[in-house]
């Protein structure tokens, strides 16, 4: 079985977070056994990982040129591997493959997050009565698990992701041969050429995209939504809906749906806002030799937060991905909100530092494609061009069970629209602001103390327009956000 990831862009780190890859100058038993275990256990969900023996390293970078493997060692070091892995417990066969490298041989092991897992592997791989002990892999090295992290180790072997379970409702005809193979150009796998000759099964078996016996082969979820030109048939709502509302009376709206395999559907709905909504200006400044440019909506930002919505949603809540343009904002909706292990403060602080994957298997397909980068950068990096811009900071809206997330991202100020406000709206405002004089208010609660029996059109657009004049502001009840006067106490 071929790796198909491209070997370079593994090597060089471009695709694969360092902290995935372990480099090993030569064959040395023991620990490398030691972390096909750890990578195979996958305690933090992020997908596996990689070993690679031929390759000297200095502090988690490869030295290159590569030492490389003789030539005559690699049949003798590939069979001793193999019955090695019998010391892990259940047994674990990760797929393994010599790759000529710069002129020189070097043995890549690919080790996905195991089914079986919890795994241990034998402290001494030599000695028949050796005790075995759980692995894992603690930033970038294999340790032995102590007595709560083998604990966090089984709860997690309980709940295997959903991009990487089979789907018994599909078909392996269901996987299309054009998108696997476009993938495996795309991304420079050595694993193209040898796919021309080849049926789609044996390329989903490469890329590990189906499991069952033979004679009930299904394809795993990833490779539905990913390699099927219709996934919408298993999953109604993996799709994106992009909504602009240029006037609070829905006059003139536009929505357009992007539905197909859902990277495409990324690339699509970012190509689509970037040419219909983005815009840009040069302003040449006497104090300055060089002209600013400003954007109402910096690319980078909005490219970050909507990969950031297609890797980390549930595919099992039905609910699309949404994007609503407004005048004053864009505000960017999935299902779920941010997993618990990120603290309410964390979140006001944006430190956004998940330590569950929701969905490991898309991540790295989207890392392979470069639709996103390394852990835990899509907000960071989304805040920077927010800043780097001159833009105002997202904000971010959830209920009280996390159930969903909106990220706003306010327009520039520049382009923000100036606008006499009617003496009608101007009353309309007041009625707001005198609702939430007394405490802050949900969008819920502000519509009752107005008489509403539920949130209008018009309330959602006045809010939004008072939110972007900062006329009232969001605040933070608890883990709720609400609606409130920036001078209540």
């Amino acid at each position: 079985m071929a790796i198909p990831v491209n070997i370079d862009e593994l090597i060089n780190q471009r695709v694969v977070e360092s902290t995935r890859i372990e480099f090993k100058g030569d064959w040395n038993p023991t620990p490398i056994i030691h972390s096909i275990c750890a990578f195979a256990n996958d305690i933090d969900n992020v997908g596996g990982g990689y070993i690679v023996i031929g390759v000297d390293e200095k502090d988690g970078t490869p030295i290159l040129p590569v030492r490389g493997i003789e030539q005559g060692r690699i049949d003798s070091i590939l069979k001793e591997l193999i019955g090695l892995c019998h010391c892990i417990e259940p047994l674990y066969n990760p797929v393994i493959e010599p790759v000529l490298f710069q002129g020189k041989y070097v043995i890549v092991i690919w080790v996905s997050g195991g089914y079986g897992r919890p795994y241990k592997a034998s402290k001494d791989v030599f000695s028949e009565k050796s005790n075995k002990l759980y692995y894992i892999r603690k930033f970038s090295s294999t340790i032995v698990a102590s007595p709560d992290e083998e604990k966090e180790l089984f709860y997690v072997s309980t709940d295997i992701p959903f991009d990487d379970r089979p789907n018994l409702a599909a078909d392996v005809s269901d996987l299309d041969l054009g998108l696997l193979r476009q993938h495996l150009k795309e991304i420079g796998s050595d694993l193209y050429e040898h796919s021309v000759k080849r049926d789609v099964v044996d390329i989903a078996k490469d890329m590990q995209l189906v499991s069952g016996p033979p004679e009930s082969l299904k394809p795993l979820n990833v490779g539905i939504l990913m390699f099927s030109e219709r996934p919408e048939k298993y999953f109604r709502y993996a799709k994106i809906e992009v909504v602009d509302i240029p006037d609070p009376t829905g006059t003139n709206m536009v929505e357009k749906t992007f539905t197909g395999p859902i990277q495409r559907q990324l690339r699509d709905a970012l190509a689509y806002i970037k040419n219909y909504t983005l815009k840009e200006v040069t302003i040449k400044s006497d104090q300055k030799a060089e002209a600013i440019r400003i954007a109402n909506y910096p690319y980078a930002a909005i490219e970050e937060i909507l990969a950031n919505a297609v890797y980390h949603r549930s595919y099992q809540v039905n609910e699309p991905i949404t994007v609503r343009i407004t005048p004053d904002a864009i505000e960017i909706t999935s299902f779920p909100g941010f997993d618990r292990s990120i603290s309410d403060k964390s979140i006001e602080e944006y430190q956004i530092r998940a330590r569950i994957y929701r969905n490991r298997r898309i991540g790295d397909f989207l890392k392979e494609l470069k639709l996103i980068e390394g852990r835990n950068t899509g907000f960071p990096n989304a805040i920077k061009a927010l800043r780097d811009n001159g833009s105002g900071l997202p904000v971010f809206d959830m209920d009280e069970n996390r159930s969903y997330l909106s990220v706003t991202i306010p327009v520039h100020p520049y382009f923000a629209e100036k606008k006499q406000v009617s003496e009608k709206e101007e009353a309309y405002r007041s009625r707001i602001t005198e609702a939430l004089k007394e405490k802050p208010l949900s969008k819920n609660e502000l519509a009752k103390a107005l008489g509403y029996k539920g949130i209008s059109a018009r309330l959602t657009a006045e809010v939004d327009r008072m939110l972007a004049e900062k006329l009232i502001v969001k605040v933070m009840d608890g883990s709720r956000v609400k609606l409130g006067l920036d001078n209540l106490e």
